[in-house]
């Protein structure tokens, strides 16, 4: 396995992560850092233990074995403290349907007991940041794909958590609702220097937005850097498809099928 030099702040520390569906190791004692500001990438196809490792750290799966660190408060004794310093953004659509998008932003607010002269002007700041500011006030059933995501976004954000989970957020998006979902997740990345620690499959993606990535397979880690090292390890024309086959000898298909042992699409940024 390769791995990165830790040189900042590690928020995120996971240590020998292990989740058992009945007799089988859905994660087996994985182990990884991650750095304040970065984004992270759990990379691999459906079924690979990403999902399982993103709700072990989020505290909505119990954790069979190992433990993990969140900004410090240990995932297995701590559950609480740990839900109040991160921002969850599941895979499927979790905003409610029957409410406006102020109202969506307003109920997660006072869920998350935030002072209630603070919650217009939060509101309404993410509302902007986010694109949302002239849907505000429409049922989030108008919505798009694109725009839900983004409000949900907004939600996990709403409280100013420490680190941002997004578990396959891109998933079911057109390219260019996809484009413009990224280009607001990485402006207010850049601005405000949130931690985020994403799942996909999408190697394009991941390529384009992450830090360091680290590839899963079969409930491990088979490889972990930034993109731009884990592509040296196979060649100088290397892409993360490539650094896919080259460490497991299958390939990531858009379904997470590992019937054909021929593509993967390469991605994940320099560290």
């Amino acid at each position: 396995m390769h791995v990165t030099d830790v040189s900042s702040k590690t928020i995120v520390e996971v240590i020998e992560l292990s989740h058992d569906y009945e007799s089988h190791p859905a994660v087996n004692k994985i182990s990884f850092n991650v750095d304040a500001g970065q984004i992270f990438g759990l990379l691999g196809p459906n079924g690979a233990g990403k999902s399982t490792t993103i709700k072990m750290l989020t505290t909505l799966l119990p954790v069979s074995s190992g433990t993990a660190l969140i900004n410090g408060f240990d995932i297995t004794i701590q559950a609480a403290d740990v839900r109040n310093i991160i921002g969850y953004v599941p895979q499927q659509l979790s905003a409610d349907s029957d409410l406006t998008g102020y109202e969506n932003l307003l109920l997660i607010s006072k869920l998350h007991g935030m002072d209630p002269g603070l919650r217009k002007s939060r509101i309404s700041e993410l509302l902007h940041f986010m694109g949302l500011n002239a849907s505000a006030d429409q049922l989030v059933r108008k919505y798009s794909g694109g725009m839900i995501r983004r409000l949900e976004i907004a939600q996990a954000l709403v409280h100013n958590p420490s680190i941002l989970f997004l578990d396959e957020p891109s998933i079911g998006l057109d390219p260019s609702a996809r484009r413009i979902f990224w280009e607001h997740i990485k402006n207010w990345q850049k601005q405000f220097g949130t931690t985020i620690l994403m799942t996909t499959h999408n190697m394009d993606e991941a390529d384009q937005m992450c830090d360091v990535a680290a590839f899963m397979h079969l409930g491990q880690i088979v490889a972990i850097g930034s993109p731009s090292f884990l592509k040296s390890t196979v060649s100088p024309t290397a892409n993360l498809e490539d650094v896919f086959i080259y460490y497991t000898g299958n390939a990531i298909t858009e379904s997470g099928d590992f019937s054909h042992v021929k593509q993967v699409r390469g991605s994940i940024t320099n560290h």
